[in-house]
C-alpha cells in the first residue's frame, strides 16, 4: 500500500521467527523484568489467532492452566519475546480458534498434522548396484 512505509518497516525486523501456522503449539519465551532482575519465562499453548503483518504482526497463544484458560496476545518483533519455538503441528481448518474458548477438557485438543514421506534431514536412500 504504503512503499516507503513497509520500506521502513522491513528495516526495522531484525530477528526471524519460524513459520507457525494456527493450531501450532508453540513455546513462547518472554522476557521478564521485575525490580532490577530479568528472566526468561516460557509460555506454552496453541496459536488460536494471528494478526497484523510486518512488524505491527501480533499472535494469540491459549492454555488451559489449573483448568483455567489464560490467553496472552504477543508482538512478534517486540524485544520482550526472546523466542518462539513450534512443538508440534496442528490440523485445522480456521483461520481463527476462537471457539476453543468455549469448549472444556478434551474437547481442546487439536490434531496433530501427519507428515508422509521421509523424515526432516533424513538422508535420502539411493539404490546401489547391489539392490538392482
Amino acid at each position: 500500500m504504503n512503499s516507503t512505509l513497509d520500506r521502513i518497516e522491513k528495516q526495522q525486523i531484525q530477528k526471524t521467527i519460524p513459520s507457525f501456522c494456527i493450531g501450532d503449539t508453540v513455546q513462547v519465551y518472554v522476557k521478564v523484568i521485575e525490580g532490577d532482575r530479568e528472566r526468561t519465562q516460557v509460555f506454552e499453548g496453541n496459536v488460536i489467532a494471528r494478526r497484523g503483518r510486518s512488524t505491527r504482526e501480533t499472535v494469540t497463544v491459549r492454555k488451559l492452566s489449573y483448568g483455567v484458560g489464560v490467553e496472552r496476545i504477543f508482538p512478534v518483533y517486540s524485544p520482550i519475546v526472546q523466542d518462539i519455538k513450534v512443538i508440534r503441528q496442528g490440523k485445522v481448518r480456521r483461520s481463527k480458534l476462537y471457539y476453543l474458548r468455549l469448549k472444556k477438557g478434551r474437547a481442546t485438543r487439536i490434531e496433530e498434522k501427519v507428515t508422509f514421506g521421509r523424515e526432516k534431514g533424513a538422508p535420502k536412500k539411493v539404490k546401489t548396484s547391489e539392490e538392482e
